[in-house]
């Protein structure tokens, strides 16, 4: 069985060595570095080569945003997870811009901490409920941002918007195919023409872009 390669990055030796138990007792999950700061974890990543990384933001040197996005400037980077105490709506906001795919905060049960991690190395995005009305509350205020989003997507033909609303829904692939009578693998050539021609990093990105414009569709039940 294929096991789930993960760097966590932490700056207190017994938070690190906490996380690596409760994701050491996981049978799909195996801890392959840790490191104490940003320029730590870019080295452990270019080194190991894993599939996500827990990421702290408060650390000394290089902090876990800038560290956020050197490693999601690294050719077919991992997954980054943010996990930190801090849950003011600007820390989430700028996680996320710097290509983070989810933004935890330490206190997520160990079951539930382990459950998210799948979610976000499978490519969804993942938001701790604190984060996420967080993030509702700041883009629901954030007017010039909003112009600002609606004037990226300008250019979108109706498919592609359809298929950047479908991400801001929080659908996968498998499940835009469905709702647009789309092939899975022509989704997929979407998604990716999407992230180039509005230089979204990965699914976070695009989804919050879409948002950010009002792209959401109104009855969806998510």
């Amino acid at each position: 069985m294929s096991r789930l390669r993960v760097v966590i990055v932490d700056d207190e030796p017994l938070v690190c060595r906490h996380l690596g138990t409760i994701l050491s007792a996981a049978p799909d999950v195996v801890v392959v570095a840790t490191a104490a700061d940003g320029a730590e974890a870019v080295e452990a990543v270019v080194r190991e080569r894993p599939d996500l990384v827990l990421m702290d933001l408060r650390m000394p040197g290089v902090d876990g945003l800038a560290a956020t996005e050197r490693i999601r400037a690294l050719v077919d980077p991992p997954v980054v997870l943010v996990l930190t105490t801090f849950d003011a709506d600007g820390f989430v906001i700028r996680a996320l811009r710097a290509g983070a795919a989810g933004y935890l905060v330490k206190s997520t049960p160990p079951g539930e901490l382990l459950d998210l991690i799948r979610v976000a190395a499978r490519g969804h995005a993942v938001l701790s409920p604190v984060a996420r009305d967080g993030l509702v509350a700041a883009s629901a205020t954030a007017h010039e941002e909003r112009e600002a989003a609606r004037a990226r997507v300008t250019d979108l033909t109706d498919r592609e918007r359809d298929v950047l609303t479908a991400i801001g829904d929080g659908l996968s692939n498998a499940e835009i195919a469905g709702r647009l009578f789309l092939s899975e693998a022509t989704v997929k050539g979407y998604v990716s023409h999407l992230f180039d021609k509005l230089g979204c990093a990965n699914r976070t990105q695009a989804g919050l872009l879409a948002q950010s414009a009002g792209m959401r569709t109104p009855d969806d039940p998510r």
